[in-house]
């Protein structure tokens, strides 16, 4: 944004001059202005004149934040930001000083991008997790799942009173209940009080770990930012193409670091019996039940579960 000074000395003298009184008119005939002066009456002519361009700034980008073109399309000098005048008296000086100041959508921009740096996000939209859902709006989208909401909202506000629980949460139910939208809602909220999370989108992170076995150490880093995230969701456990190295060194492996630790999340649509015959059988090895319940000894003690039912919200608008 260019300053009223600027503005005038491109113009020809007779225009400048012209120009010039209409736009001091304006900015001293703003109600802005006269506000500014009834809060300060102090301030002399002298001052205000020789602070026109703050008064102009002031004026104008007020103005902008009124009719404000959102956050991308912000014309103002800092984007996201307006000025703010004050003023003081030392003994015969009088002073305007500008402050620029953040207004509500830079506020709520920063806050978002802080809980979004928060939580990792493997084949999962991350929109699911950004989007900022109250108790109310995910009670309100299905009643039919409304004990599963208030189990999952009664953990949430465990979490923030005492802090990070060790035991985590097993949401099972049929197709597009809203599970992941229901652990999406969980990690907002606790992202909000600087907790750090992930979720995993399991038949697809099963087959990106194949491609790390040419890379030791990204293969390390991811396995390892697992185990040490402060809440972790593995999301459709159960749908992977599931082999004895993804399930003994990477999900066995995983849940036995944060056992007793951190809690661990699972979103199925098995339930707990059934996900242990799932463990318990792999194309390679076939039948090994006694890995699905080394496994599921992992795992069971320390969720509580959530049965999620309600009606199948997959394409809808």
């Amino acid at each position: 944004m260019e300053s009223l000074s600027h503005i005038l000395k491109t113009m020809p003298d007779s225009e400048w001059r012209r120009k010039a009184e209409a736009k001091i008119k304006a900015v001293m005939d703003d109600a802005l202005v006269h506000k500014f002066r009834q809060k300060y009456p102090f301030i002399d002519d002298y001052t205000i004149k020789i602070n026109m361009n703050k008064l102009y700034q002031y004026v104008t980008e007020y103005k902008t934040c009124s009719n404000c073109p959102g956050l991308d399309s912000c014309p103002n000098d800092m984007t996201g930001h307006y000025t703010m005048l004050t003023a003081d008296a030392d003994k015969d000086r009088m002073y305007i000083h500008e402050e620029k100041v953040a207004c509500k959508k830079f506020t709520s921009k920063q806050l978002q991008d802080a809980i979004s740096s928060r939580i990792r996000t493997f084949h999962v939209d991350p929109r699911m997790i950004s989007r900022s859902f109250s108790f109310g709006d995910i009670l309100e989208t299905d009643l039919d799942r409304a004990k599963a909401v208030m189990q999952i909202n009664d953990y949430v506000n465990q979490t923030m009173e005492n802090g990070l629980q060790t035991r985590g949460l097993y949401l099972c139910g049929s197709f597009g209940t809203g599970k992941t939208f229901l652990m999406g809602y969980m990690l907002h909220q606790l992202a909000k009080v600087g907790m750090t999370g992930a979720i995993v989108y399991m038949p697809d992170f099963a087959e990106d770990l194949k491609g790390m076995f040419q890379e030791p150490s990204k293969l390390k880093e991811t396995i390892d930012l697992l185990k040490e995230t402060d809440l972790l969701v593995f999301d459709d456990i159960g749908a992977e193409n599931l082999n004895p190295w993804l399930r003994d060194h990477v999900i066995g492996a995983i849940v036995n670091h944060r056992m007793n630790r951190k809690p661990t999340f699972f979103t199925s649509n098995y339930a707990l019996n059934d996900l242990e015959k799932h463990f318990s059988f792999t194309n390679k090895d076939g039948d090994e039940e006694y890995k699905g319940q080394r496994i599921m000894d992992r795992i069971r003690p320390f969720v509580d579960v959530v049965e999620v039912t309600g009606t199948n919200k997959r394409g809808r608008t």
